[in-house]
């Protein structure tokens, strides 16, 4: 069986489960343990694999740190995402949406689109780092070659050593908070060069790099690589390995992001995965679109049942120390 018609499958079986016992899926997920609604990252800006390549970064996205309930936190990504799209629109860059409801990047350089998004959560009224923090999705292994990283939209090619150097640039001049696959998957040499020094520091994501994948999980924490990871149905094909895997991350002290993917629908499954297993991070793409905002707005209705029960994750489920 393919790994469409697995997941298909996997996800209707306790589906059917939960309306069996009558209660929602998150809830039948809980199986009876408390969980809290998770943080959100949320898209500003497409790039990579998700605008044509218009910028070597695949993903950046916001992080309410601040928010106090899914409510305010996605409240305040709609202020960013306004204050984006008004500097784009006074810079003459506004040319729609990318894949995933970001703003297309019409930037000149990795560092432009860094630089912009910092400034629309300033001109949304919010302070960098401590109220909102930027999280690099970079799929670096989408521009890794041979003798390092190409970087095809400022021409320019690094060794590994110049492409560790560059994130440190930017970690240092930007509110980054969070980057997911820093290094290209097979470049476990790079991972072991940047990991261990920055992790208890920041949030070190594996996405290509471990594949929701509990053997890799543990392998990464041992290594310490990095120290959070990527949870995605899809990429393992059953609800119950990629429950594997977060059970794997929560042995290891890694921290969880249930992820959506390219090509999604408007099913909201994956809502329900990120409340019901206490995840603690959800990333799906930005607030515009329907397979994107299905999600967000099913977040909200489960935040809405739950009530004064409802309990926020908050900024400490981030994967630094």
């Amino acid at each position: 069986m393919g790994g469409n018609a697995a997941t298909a499958t996997s996800l209707a079986v306790w589906q059917a489960a939960a309306a069996a016992a009558g209660v929602p899926l998150w809830q039948y997920l809980a199986a009876g343990d408390t969980v809290a609604m998770p943080m959100p990252q949320v898209q500003i800006f497409g790039g990579g694999a998700h605008a044509a390549r218009r910028i070597d970064i695949q993903d950046l996205l916001v992080v309410p740190l601040s928010a106090g309930s899914m409510s305010e936190a996605l409240a305040m990504v709609a202020d960013v995402y306004r204050a984006a799209g008004s500097i784009m629109t006074e810079r003459g860059r506004t040319a729609g949406t990318a894949e995933e409801g970001g703003w297309w990047p019409a930037f000149d350089s990795n560092e432009e689109a860094l630089g912009t998004l910092t400034a629309a959560i300033e001109r949304a009224g919010l302070r960098p780092r401590d109220e909102v923090g930027i999280a690099l999705d970079i799929a670096a292994s989408e521009f890794a070659v041979d003798q390092g990283y190409r970087l095809g939209l400022e021409g320019r090619q690094l060794d590994r050593s110049a492409w560790i150097a560059q994130l440190d640039q930017w970690l240092a001049r930007f509110p980054i908070v969070s980057l997911e696959d820093p290094l290209g998957q097979e470049d476990e040499a790079g991972w072991v060069a940047f990991g261990p020094q920055r992790r208890q520091r920041l949030q070190i994501i594996g996405d290509d790099y471990l594949v929701t994948s509990a053997d890799r999980i543990h392998a990464a924490s041992q290594a310490g690589t990095c120290n959070a990871v990527l949870i995605k149905v899809n990429q393992r094909g059953t609800v119950s390995e990629a429950l594997a895997a977060i059970r794997a991350a929560r042995l290891t002290g890694f921290a969880t992001i249930v992820s959506a993917r390219s090509g999604e629908s408007e099913d909201t499954a994956i809502a329900h995965l990120a409340v019901g297993w206490n995840a603690g991070q959800i990333k799906v793409g930005s607030i515009t679109r329907g397979e994107r905002t299905a999600k967000w707005n099913e977040l909200l209705r489960i935040e809405e049942s739950l009530g004064r029960g409802a309990v926020w994750a908050g900024r400490a489920v981030l994967g630094s120390r």
